[in-house]
Parts: C-alpha cells; structure tokens; sequence
C-alpha cells in the first residue's frame, strides 16, 4: 500500500468508496450515490483550491481509501481552518489504512500553512472518534439531533487538531 496524490483515473474508485457509506453508513449523511460527474467536479474544486486529494493504492493500483479536506467555512476569517474526511473501503477497514492517510493529510495542511482541521463524526461512529483521538484531534463539541438519515435522529461530535500550536495570527504583511 502506499499513499500518494489521487488522478482523474482514481475517481472512479473514490467513487464506489464513497456511494458505499452513502448507502451503508451515517458517515457521509447524503441519502442517494452520485455520479462520477459529481465526484470530477468534487476533485476539480479541491484542486482549484489547492488543497489535496490522497489516495491509498494496493500494488496493481487499486484504490483502497482517499483522504481530502476542504474550506471548512466560506468566510475570510475561517481560511487558516479546513474540514477533512478519510473513508476506506469496506473490505480494507481496521488494516491501519484510516490513521495512515489522516496523519498523510495532516501534515498537507501543514504544508498549506492551516492552523486548525476540524473534523465532523456522526457520534455513534466510535471507530473514527478513536482515530481522531489518536491522531491528537479533542472534542470540541457536541450537536444532538442536527441530521437524519435511516430514519434516525443523528449527533454531531466536533473535534479539531491545531496544526502549528502557538503561531502568531497572521497579519496583512504575513499573508
């Protein structure tokens, strides 16, 4: 397995992963698939911004998870703050894939000069609270009945990891 920057040739797979826990999980709180046109568009905007698509390969190149973070909110004093997601395939879950490609995309955002990743994990999905916990993310709050999927009321848990602890705010000059 290695993990490296996704291509047009992996959304294909980036797709399937990601209908799978549309149609199998409260992971990603959509009710229907999408297309592979909804997905080129998702990775033409990721890379507009700059910011990274990864994936997990197997050795014949199979995609086996993806990694990706975006603008977490749409306002100029959000911009040092990205939101990510890491889904892995079913069949590839618990092999170490998950904390592999987090710790791969943590240190993109450092690259990218971000200050905060925000991550947003149904609350019942202690798999992935774990993992964030692991990585150093803390919860940083809890939003009871904001979604709803399978005809459930679903929690919200907030967690973030500061990125570069203590820097300064940047200023106009330092921009």
């Amino acid at each position: 397995m290695h993990i490296d920057d996704a291509t047009t040739a992996d959304l294909p797979g980036i797709l399937a992963i990601y209908n799978d826990a549309v149609l199998t999980s409260t992971a990603i709180w959509n009710d229907s698939p999408v297309d592979l046109a909804n997905r080129q568009a998702w990775f033409a905007a990721r890379q507009q911004q700059g910011y990274p698509v990864l994936v997990a390969r197997d050795a014949t190149g199979a995609v086996l998870g993806y990694a990706a973070f975006g603008d977490w909110r749409p306002f100029d004093g959000f911009r040092h703050s990205v939101e990510h997601s890491v889904y892995v395939r079913a069949d590839q879950r618990g092999l170490g894939l998950g904390p592999a490609l987090l710790r791969a995309l943590i240190e993109r955002a450092r690259t990218c000069a971000k200050h905060v990743m925000v991550a947003a994990i149904e609350s019942g999905n202690a798999a992935s609270i774990r993992l964030h916990q692991r990585q150093g993310f803390v919860t940083c709050g809890q939003m009871p009945q904001v979604g709803c999927k399978f005809g459930r009321w679903l929690n919200l848990t907030l967690m973030q990891l500061t990125l570069n602890p203590g820097a300064e705010p940047p200023t106009a000059d330092t921009e």
